[in-house]
């Protein structure tokens, strides 16, 4: 027996599509990872962080071209606190440690602006960037584990395999397009990256339990039937969470300043691929498991059946 449902979108029945476009670009972005890496901010690298201050708004377009003539040609520039005050981010220098690069960052500001002061130097060596790049890849995978236990255990293993599934495609692709562009890859990027995560899981679960929902409901539909008509239930509570997510990221985006930006284009990016694969890669993934209405069903009471133990 079908179940015959309003005319809606028809999600699973072009999932196959989907799933081999998500590979693709899955295969893109490790080759991109492999090749190119991630543009590691000082965060990972090691550096030294200057914060210089002026008695009027500093003009970080002239700090930048003043740097860069002097032969720091890769120095981050950005308001920290207020429009009077900059912070300068520098790589390691091999030639100049901490005490010294900060004096010779002065004197070249000091050239252009007597008025500029210097209110701190701080110094990141490279072993703590390294532990911080392979803390930060811990932190990823112990989210990923602990997500894959609590959906087993919520939910059954198929959804469980397909929610972290969807989580991997999602950190991949949004590491896969920091790879493709070079932008920065900061703490406050990682940092997004795992919002991202809770984001998408969020999306994931609202999908799987209105799933559930409807096998206990519609016993006798087809699964692919009933899991498209999940997703069509919950699609406008989807697009409307993401389209008032993104709104607010693209203020922070375009208003928010040098210092927020990575942090807002992460997770802009992360919550689109977080909402394409709470639609097609978690689901899709389970299908693709066979998942079935003995799954998810609850167990049909006693009384439900009649003298020679057959379900009515």
């Amino acid at each position: 027996m079908q179940l015959v449902f309003k005319r809606e979108w028809d999600f699973m029945g072009r999932r196959r599509f989907f799933i081999a476009l998500s590979l693709a670009l899955i295969v893109l972005s490790l080759l991109s990872l492999s090749m190119r890496g991630l543009n590691f901010g000082i965060d990972f690298t090691g550096g030294a962080l200057i914060e210089v201050g002026y008695p009027e708004a500093a003009d970080l377009g002239a700090m930048r071209d003043v740097l860069g003539s002097a032969g720091f040609e890769d120095a981050q520039v950005q308001n920290f606190g207020t429009s009077r005050d900059a912070l300068i981010r520098l790589r390691p220098n091999e030639e100049l440690d901490g005490a010294t690069l900060g004096e010779t960052v002065m004197n070249v500001l000091s050239a252009a602006d007597p008025d500029v002061s210097l209110r701190r130097v701080e110094f990141v060596g490279p072993q703590v960037g390294e532990d911080l790049r392979e803390q930060g890849g811990l932190a990823m995978l112990f989210a990923l584990l602990l997500i894959l236990a609590y959906v087993a255990f919520r939910f059954q293993w198929k959804f469980a395999l397909g929610s972290v599934a969807a989580l991997f495609h999602d950190v991949i692709l949004t590491l896969g397009f920091f790879s493709l562009l070079q932008l920065p890859f900061d703490l406050s990027v990682l940092a997004a990256v795992l919002a991202v995560i809770g984001y998408s899981l969020n999306d994931t679960i609202v999908v799987f339990d209105r799933i559930r929902e409807n096998f206990r409901q519609h016993r006798k539909g087809d699964p692919a039937e009933i899991m498209n008509h999940s997703i069509n239930q919950t699609l406008s509570r989807t697009l409307i969470t993401s389209g008032t997510t993104l709104l607010v990221l693209l203020a922070l985006f375009l208003l928010g300043g040098e210092a927020i930006r990575p942090f807002s284009q992460a997770l802009i990016i992360g919550v689109v691929i977080g909402t394409y694969s709470s639609i097609y890669v978690a689901s899709a993934t389970a299908l693709q498991l066979d998942v079935s209405l003995a799954d998810l069903a609850a167990p049909v009471k006693r009384d439900d059946a009649d003298e020679h133990g057959a379900v009515t």
